[in-house]
């Protein structure tokens, strides 16, 4: 998650919490302001006749409003994509509008029953999925219908990107950016030294006393990410345990933190600790600070991060770095995961209001974004896959990481995971203490371990906190 709870190219908070279809504490819309946008009211609904150029039924000539979360990506990939449909549905006219404050704006509207035909409910004022769900149209009829290039749409995107979006059996929800989760390197460097990114904590360890050799270190962090070493350590040892790691943690059992997979990464990492293979002082470094240090500087060899990283780092980055994404390593080689499976996820939320005046309109703008045209537009403008497979190509567009990305996933196959239990609850400002204590070498793992479990054990057993039931 971005530190700062802002999108930078990223999943939010409120987008991770819904992966799997969970629900989480909910945006009120009583007193909301009543300013916002007002609606076109020249817009339409569906009339027109059906057919696999228009599997919703848009009428001719009609106006669609699209309003877009204008973050890390931009909105820009939305009017591209607006092109296509007004290209290909005559005579139509579709109005694309950014905004970053989408619940300010448009709670009032579903209040006032005239919301947009299409919003990208992102940011960090995104709308509560769980409390608009029942306003929102089924979006599974999308996946169902055929692309601008005549394939089942469902059948061109990767494995599991219903589960973002999807609430109590209903997808209310289309998740468009396919976030991937790594160890990001310089392969320039890399290539130089002859070394070769670690496949298992003991090369890591064996890694770090070579970075060591060269006065340089494995790992470094900043005060806000320190919990992007929590990411890497849960993924690590959901590969190393599967789903008894992962539910353990996602359903806030007592001891899940003590569970063997776990426990063996975080001594692992306070090896890499001990041995000074972590740059000191990072608990006083600001992320992106932390981060140019390793982009810019290589004072360290490796950066657990998702793939907002390269654009956000592109101003602070060594000519030639080559900046290129590994799996999270294995524990043991009798991990229950192989090595290739990927923590990888999809976000950035687009939604139908059931009650937009061209919902069929706002369906065609999805269509169309899921076409392999628009679909690689994005990926070769934003440098991050859709949830459209086969758009990346080999050269990654010039770019090593979205080549890296493509390769994890084409590796990774059906061996993608993700979890959400600590945005769920909103866990990671309170673990944020813990982790930089241990990354500072102030606690050991059993201090960590102590401290995490308390904080989820606080959380498991506050009454006034709704619970998801993960399965």
């Amino acid at each position: 998650m971005d530190p700062r709870g802002m999108q930078v190219g990223r999943r939010t908070i409120l987008q991770l919490a819904f992966a799997g279809g969970l629900a989480v504490p909910a945006l009120s819309l009583a007193g909301c302001a009543t300013g916002g946008g007002g609606s076109d009211s020249s817009s339409t609904a569906a009339g027109g006749s059906k057919s696999d150029k228009n599997p919703f039924g848009m009428a001719d000539k009609s106006t669609v409003e699209a309003v877009i979360f204008n973050g890390g990506y931009g909105f820009d990939y939305v009017t591209f994509a607006a092109g296509v449909v007004q290209k290909e549905q005559a005579g139509s006219k579709v109005t694309v509008k950014p905004s970053t404050q989408i619940a300010q704006e448009l709670q009032p509207r579903f209040v006032g029953g005239n919301p947009p035909d299409l919003i990208d409910n992102s940011g960090a004022n995104a709308i509560g999925l769980n409390t608009i769900a029942d306003q929102l149209e089924d979006l599974s009829d999308v996946f169902a219908a055929k692309n601008l290039e005549g394939t089942t749409i469902k059948d061109t995107l990767y494995p599991g990107v219903e589960a973002p979006g999807t609430i109590n059996g209903k997808l209310v929800a289309i998740n468009y950016v396919q976030t991937v989760y790594a160890l990001w390197y310089s392969a320039s460097l890399f290539e130089a030294n002859g070394w070769t990114p670690p496949k298992t904590w003991d090369e890591a360890i064996q890694l770090g006393g070579k970075a060591k050799a060269q006065k340089k270190f494995l790992f470094l962090w900043g005060k806000e990410a320190a919990t992007y070493y929590q990411t890497l350590a849960i993924a690590s040892a959901i590969k190393e345990g599967g789903d008894e790691v992962r539910l353990a943690l996602e359903n806030l059992k007592p001891s899940c933190w003590s569970l063997a997979p776990v426990q063996g990464v975080l001594k692992a990492m306070e090896t890499i600790v001990k041995n000074g293979y972590m740059k000191p002082g990072g608990g006083g470094t600001q992320f992106t600070a932390a981060q140019a240090q390793w982009s810019n500087d290589q004072a360290a060899l490796l950066y657990p991060s998702g793939s907002w990283i390269e654009n956000e780092m592109k101003s602070q980055t060594k000519a030639d770095f080559k900046m290129t994404g590994a799996p999270e390593p294995s524990l043991t080689a009798s991990a229950k995961m192989p090595y290739t499976a990927l923590h990888s996820a999809a976000g950035e939320p687009f939604v139908v209001p059931s009650k937009a005046k061209n919902a069929a309109g706002g369906k065609e703008i999805l269509r169309a974004m899921l076409s392999k045209e628009a679909a690689t537009n994005f990926a070769k403008t934003k440098l991050s896959p859709t949830i459209v497979k086969g758009t990346v190509p080999e050269d990654g567009f010039g770019s090593t990481a979205l080549k890296s990305q493509g390769a994890m996933l084409s590796g990774a196959g059906s061996d993608v995971f993700t979890w959400n239990f600590v945005d769920v609850y909103g866990m990671n400002q309170d673990q944020l203490v813990p982790w930089n204590a241990f990354l500072s070498g102030q606690i050991d793992a059993a201090g960590l371990t102590k401290q995490l479990q308390s904080i989820t054990d606080k959380v498991a057993n506050d009454a006034s906190v709704k619970k998801v039931e993960v399965k």
